[in-house]
């Protein structure tokens, strides 16, 4: 049984597009969906606005804690990206608005020793990445889709976007930032799924 029978999600022939770079837009054994399948390990929790608190911190000249008003406080940006998961199932398109990871990344100031970050829900689901890929034109942390409120289902009010990862480094939930000297995996890697996930080279899993 292929994963997309699997997750009863109808695939859609998409026309083969090219991205800037040359590659494909559509990565490797992915198909194009017009739909945003909700798929999760965890179950949807619960906000509470008054008690949440975006951390950062590690190697990092200043770390920080910001209250929810004060994270969406912080300047906006809008950009649109596809979007893979590594079910196999993508979305072109998703317009995001939310602050661009930049403006968190010069107010903390990482230090010559961080690599790598580990990002964190507020659920205790973690994902590490390379500060590298982090720090990209289109990361972001969103609070809205497609011109409304991100979903609770789809990790609303706030959680990470990393385009060009497979969408399981796209933390939903996002509660905080830590900057590390040395890699550490995350929930899905400690169970197999890449560290580096990578769509265009089909790194899913170990």
């Amino acid at each position: 049984m292929t994963l997309s029978r699997l997750f009863g999600q109808k695939q859609e022939k998409a026309p083969v597009e090219k991205r800037p770079d040359g590659l494909d837009r559509l990565p490797p054994g992915q198909y194009h969906t017009k739909k945003w399948p909700v798929l999760t390990y965890e179950r949807t929790p619960k906000f509470d606005p008054t008690t949440y608190r975006f951390k950062v911190w590690g190697e990092v000249e200043h770390p920080f804690e910001l209250t929810w008003d004060e994270l969406l406080d912080l300047p906006r940006v809008q950009l649109t990206a596809d979007f893979h998961c590594v079910t196999t199932w993508s979305r072109y398109d998703n317009a995001w608005e939310g602050v661009h990871i930049r403006e968190i990344l010069q107010r903390a100031k990482p230090t010559a020793d961080a690599h790598y970050v580990m990002a964190h829900s507020f659920t205790n689901y973690t994902t590490n990445m390379p500060l590298s890929d982090l720090d990209d034109d289109d990361v972001l942390i969103a609070f809205r889709h497609d011109g409304e409120e991100l979903e609770a289902e789809h990790g609303g009010p706030v959680r990470l976007i990393v385009p060009k990862l497979y969408a399981y480094k796209s933390a939903k939930w996002l509660s905080g930032l830590e900057f590390m000297k040395e890699d550490r995996p995350g929930f899905w890697e400690i169970r197999g799924y890449s560290n580096s996930a990578n769509p265009w080279k089909e790194e899913r899993y170990w």
